[in-house]
């Protein structure tokens, strides 16, 4: 689908609604995927009244939303048709308090997959000014699709 629509007017805009109709939850944050290819993506999240927190900063659940999102994303571009994934684990350090339009980076290069395996995949969040405000490991437990 990205493939399809991010070359269009509009086309990037309107992969990240569909992400977000596919994820509900995830789509409570806004974040617009920029690029995307198999293991690689990068996404921006604006600085909205309805992601911060009371400290006037990016809340820790938004980083965290935006996160695992990336790394899904970098991760499942990369899975063949035959394996899915899901997540089993999630850790995140805030570095420094987030403000304004944040932008959030995964890249993973998935080995062979024969069984069930877990997979960590990294993502990393940075401030307009390109510093780290948050870096997260998520894990997927990655296996056969079942029919």
């Amino acid at each position: 689908m990205w493939r399809t629509l991010s070359p269009w007017p509009g086309g990037r805009w309107l992969f990240s609604i569909l992400v977000g109709r596919t994820a509900p939850y995830t789509g409570t944050i806004g974040a617009r995927i920029v690029e995307l290819r198999p293991g690689f993506v990068r996404a921006h999240m604006r600085d909205r009244r309805v992601v911060r927190n009371h400290l006037k900063s990016i809340h820790a659940v938004a980083l965290v939303n935006l996160a695992e999102v990336v790394s899904g994303l970098a991760m499942l571009t990369g899975l063949p048709s035959t394996l899915r994934a899901i997540v089993v684990g999630l850790s995140i350090e805030y570095v420094k308090k987030a403000r304004g339009t944040l932008t959030a980076e995964s890249t993973v290069v998935l080995p062979e997959i024969t069984q069930s395996q877990e997979i960590q995949v990294r993502a990393v969040v940075r401030d307009a000014d390109g510093d780290e405000v948050a870096r997260a490991t998520v894990r997927w437990l990655v296996g056969p699709s079942r029919a």
